[in-house]
């Protein structure tokens, strides 16, 4: 099968390339995101395989469906970013990677969750420069610390083993449990009593109408002062303002984030020679008790390799059976 790869970047080619040769496709990889000023770009090619930040709508579904274009891989869990009615409606079908490295994503949430506490990222930043003065990189033990996991998934639920290993007591909300965090120790609460009891909250949940926005100002007030935030899960479930007057007024005492409700226009890219035009994230750079990483929680050797061989094994599935175990909307 022709693909077109859009989206595409030097490790998408290093882990794609060699797997799209062991399952007989043929792919094209191009730098461009997918949106409809580069719809034109999969005119011939029987599918195309997109991320987080391709954007597929109705207009280019249609556009697609219409270049002859039958199947959209992406290689990445998540699908919020494609319209699966219109999919539906023009006969496209739409796969997905459900889990490639859950590990690879809870253990970026518990790096983030470490350096904040410890103050590592700052105190990089000083003995480079020669100051080993302690003054403002005290932390807290972990021991003890109460951690709420806001969905159980694969991802929360080996947070929730790994945080276990620190002795925290662990809180837990989901709409269903998982046996697997139960068996990591953790405790099942409402939301409201979770948001309210934890020293640290760690946000694994997908984006659903649900969950957008699900921290926002009335939750941050509930919450402990001098809470610790962690966002590896979508952007858009954190409201960017209100963590900001949070962190104004010391209710949020640390904030990590590898996800950013606003990110389609800066992570993935080089940007380090132009000025940031985004406000929101301007400011929350400047925050000394922030640390925000560009979407990497997945980025392991491990979950590119998982990526590549399922994104190549769905398309080889459709293109045998004309139906896939990944398949979204099916």
């Amino acid at each position: 099968m022709r693909v077109a790869v859009f989206s595409s970047k030097p490790h998408d080619k290093e882990f794609l390339g060699p797997a799209a040769a062991r399952f007989g496709h043929e792919l094209t990889f191009l730098e461009p995101r997918l949106t409809s000023e580069t719809v034109q770009l999969a005119r011939g090619y029987a599918g195309v395989c997109v991320f987080v930040n391709d954007r597929l709508d109705a207009n280019v579904i249609e556009q697609l469906a219409a270049h002859g274009t039958k199947f959209i891989a992406l290689r990445c869990a998540g699908f919020n970013n494609v319209d699966l009615p219109a999919a539906q409606k023009c006969g496209i079908a739409v796969v997905r990677v459900p889990a490639y490295s859950p590990h690879a994503v809870a253990e970026h949430a518990v790096a983030l969750i470490m350096a904040l506490n410890r103050n590592i990222h700052r105190a990089y930043n000083r003995v480079r420069e020669g100051n080993f003065a302690l003054h403002g990189l005290m932390g807290f033990d972990m021991h003890g610390r109460t951690v709420g996991v806001v969905g159980t998934g694969k991802i929360g639920a080996i947070v929730a083993k790994i945080l276990n290993g620190f002795d925290c007591r662990i809180l837990a909300y989901d709409v269903q449990q998982n046996p697997d965090c139960l068996a990591a120790g953790a405790t099942y609460v409402e939301l409201p009593t979770l948001l309210e009891q934890s020293d640290i909250i760690s946000l694994h949940c997908p984006l659903l109408p649900s969950t957008r926005h699900l921290i926002n100002s009335s939750t941050i007030a509930t919450m402990k002062r001098g809470v610790m935030i962690i966002n590896t899960s979508r952007g858009a479930v954190v409201d960017t303002s209100a963590v900001i007057a949070g962190l104004k007024s010391g209710q949020i005492g640390h904030l990590g984030l590898d996800v950013y409700e606003e990110e389609s226009d800066y992570f993935f890219e080089d940007l380090s020679d132009t000025v940031i035009a985004d406000d929101q994230l301007a400011r929350l750079m400047t925050f000394p008790n922030v640390l925000v990483t560009g979407h990497q929680a997945f980025f392991t050797a491990d979950a590119l390799t998982s990526i590549a061989q399922t994104t190549l094994q769905n398309l080889s599935d459709l293109e045998a059976n004309g139906v896939s175990a990944n398949q979204v909307g099916r």
